[in-house]
Protein backbone atom coordinates (compact mmCIF):
# COMPACT_ATOMS: atom_id res chain seq x y z
CA UNK A 1 0.00 0.00 0.00
CA UNK A 2 1.36 3.33 -1.34
CA UNK A 3 0.97 5.79 1.62
CA UNK A 4 0.56 9.25 0.75
CA UNK A 5 2.39 10.80 -2.00
CA UNK A 6 5.99 10.82 -2.80
CA UNK A 7 8.31 13.80 -4.12
CA UNK A 8 8.78 13.28 -7.54
CA UNK A 9 12.36 13.07 -8.73
CA UNK A 10 14.03 15.65 -11.78
CA UNK A 11 13.49 14.44 -15.03
CA UNK A 12 15.98 15.19 -18.07
CA UNK A 13 13.71 12.96 -20.56
CA UNK A 14 10.41 14.80 -19.53
CA UNK A 15 8.50 11.36 -18.66
CA UNK A 16 6.83 10.90 -15.53
CA UNK A 17 9.35 7.94 -14.56
CA UNK A 18 13.05 8.56 -12.98
CA UNK A 19 15.69 7.55 -15.42
CA UNK A 20 17.87 6.68 -12.89
CA UNK A 21 16.57 4.10 -9.25
CA UNK A 22 18.00 2.47 -6.63
CA UNK A 23 16.92 -0.51 -5.51
CA UNK A 24 18.12 -1.96 -1.77
CA UNK A 25 16.81 -5.58 -1.75
CA UNK A 26 18.19 -8.69 0.05
CA UNK A 27 16.47 -11.43 -2.23
CA UNK A 28 17.43 -11.54 -5.62
CA UNK A 29 13.96 -13.01 -6.97
CA UNK A 30 12.27 -9.92 -5.96
CA UNK A 31 15.38 -7.45 -6.73
CA UNK A 32 14.86 -9.04 -10.53
CA UNK A 33 10.93 -8.59 -10.16
CA UNK A 34 11.49 -4.87 -9.14
CA UNK A 35 13.95 -4.09 -12.01
CA UNK A 36 11.72 -5.81 -14.68
CA UNK A 37 9.17 -3.98 -13.81
CA UNK A 38 10.41 -0.64 -13.41
CA UNK A 39 12.38 -0.72 -16.99
CA UNK A 40 9.21 -1.85 -18.19
CA UNK A 41 7.68 1.42 -16.78
CA UNK A 42 10.36 3.41 -18.54
CA UNK A 43 13.13 3.70 -16.18
CA UNK A 44 16.24 3.59 -17.92
CA UNK A 45 19.05 2.72 -15.47
CA UNK A 46 18.17 0.49 -12.67
CA UNK A 47 21.10 -0.70 -9.99
CA UNK A 48 20.44 -3.58 -7.14
CA UNK A 49 22.59 -4.08 -4.22
CA UNK A 50 21.92 -5.93 -1.42
CA UNK A 51 23.28 -4.36 2.03
CA UNK A 52 23.73 -1.01 3.38
CA UNK A 53 27.00 -0.67 2.92
CA UNK A 54 26.42 -1.25 -0.97
CA UNK A 55 24.00 1.31 -0.78
CA UNK A 56 25.81 4.34 0.49
CA UNK A 57 29.07 3.63 -2.06
CA UNK A 58 26.30 3.34 -4.87
CA UNK A 59 24.86 6.59 -3.58
CA UNK A 60 28.33 8.20 -3.12
CA UNK A 61 29.60 6.86 -6.76
CA UNK A 62 25.90 8.16 -8.65
CA UNK A 63 23.23 9.79 -6.81
CA UNK A 64 20.36 8.48 -7.77
CA UNK A 65 17.09 9.68 -8.75
CA UNK A 66 14.77 7.78 -6.47
CA UNK A 67 15.33 4.24 -3.72
CA UNK A 68 13.29 1.40 -3.27
CA UNK A 69 14.85 0.66 0.24
CA UNK A 70 13.49 -2.91 1.34
CA UNK A 71 13.56 -2.65 5.25
CA UNK A 72 14.72 -5.89 6.57
CA UNK A 73 17.61 -6.57 4.98
CA UNK A 74 20.04 -9.79 6.29
CA UNK A 75 21.18 -8.90 9.41
CA UNK A 76 20.71 -4.90 9.00
CA UNK A 77 17.78 -2.41 8.63
CA UNK A 78 18.08 0.38 5.74
CA UNK A 79 17.91 3.56 7.60
CA UNK A 80 21.08 4.61 7.29
CA UNK A 81 20.33 4.68 3.64
CA UNK A 82 17.25 6.50 3.97
CA UNK A 83 19.12 9.23 6.12
CA UNK A 84 21.36 9.72 3.51
CA UNK A 85 18.51 9.93 0.76
CA UNK A 86 17.02 12.42 2.76
CA UNK A 87 20.12 14.28 3.83
CA UNK A 88 20.33 14.65 -0.53
CA UNK A 89 16.77 15.25 -0.66
CA UNK A 90 16.52 12.13 -2.94
CA UNK A 91 12.63 10.17 -2.90
CA UNK A 92 12.42 7.09 -1.63
CA UNK A 93 9.98 4.32 -0.75
CA UNK A 94 10.38 1.94 1.73
CA UNK A 95 9.30 -1.68 0.47
CA UNK A 96 8.56 -4.57 3.29
CA UNK A 97 6.84 -7.65 3.65
CA UNK A 98 5.88 -7.01 7.43
CA UNK A 99 3.39 -4.67 7.35
CA UNK A 100 2.49 -2.43 9.83
CA UNK A 101 4.34 -3.66 12.52
CA UNK A 102 7.69 -3.07 10.45
CA UNK A 103 9.24 -0.43 13.37
CA UNK A 104 10.27 2.63 11.40
CA UNK A 105 11.81 5.47 13.31
CA UNK A 106 9.57 9.08 14.20
CA UNK A 107 11.95 10.87 11.49
CA UNK A 108 10.80 8.49 8.48
CA UNK A 109 7.18 7.55 10.04
CA UNK A 110 5.60 9.54 7.18
CA UNK A 111 7.55 8.35 4.18
CA UNK A 112 5.29 6.25 2.00
CA UNK A 113 5.60 2.15 1.78
CA UNK A 114 5.20 -0.32 -0.21
CA UNK A 115 4.01 -3.67 1.22
CA UNK A 116 5.86 -7.04 -0.71
CA UNK A 117 4.75 -7.92 -2.92
CA UNK A 118 2.94 -5.03 -4.38
CA UNK A 119 0.96 -4.32 -7.33
CA UNK A 120 2.47 -3.19 -10.38
CA UNK A 121 0.09 -0.36 -10.24
CA UNK A 122 1.34 0.53 -6.78
CA UNK A 123 5.02 0.14 -7.43
CA UNK A 124 4.03 2.73 -10.66
CA UNK A 125 2.05 5.15 -8.34
CA UNK A 126 4.86 5.38 -6.54
CA UNK A 127 7.36 6.40 -9.07
CA UNK A 128 5.23 9.00 -10.61
CA UNK A 129 3.48 10.63 -7.07
CA UNK A 130 4.86 13.65 -5.22
CA UNK A 131 4.58 13.62 -1.00
CA UNK A 132 7.46 14.55 2.19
Amino acid sequence: MLQDAIMAPVLSDGSDCPADVLIVEDDPIIAIDFEDRLLGFGVTKVRTVGSVAQALKAIAARAPDFALLDVELIREKSFAIAERLAALDIPFVFVTGYGAETSIPAQFAARPRLQKPCSSDALEAALQMRGA
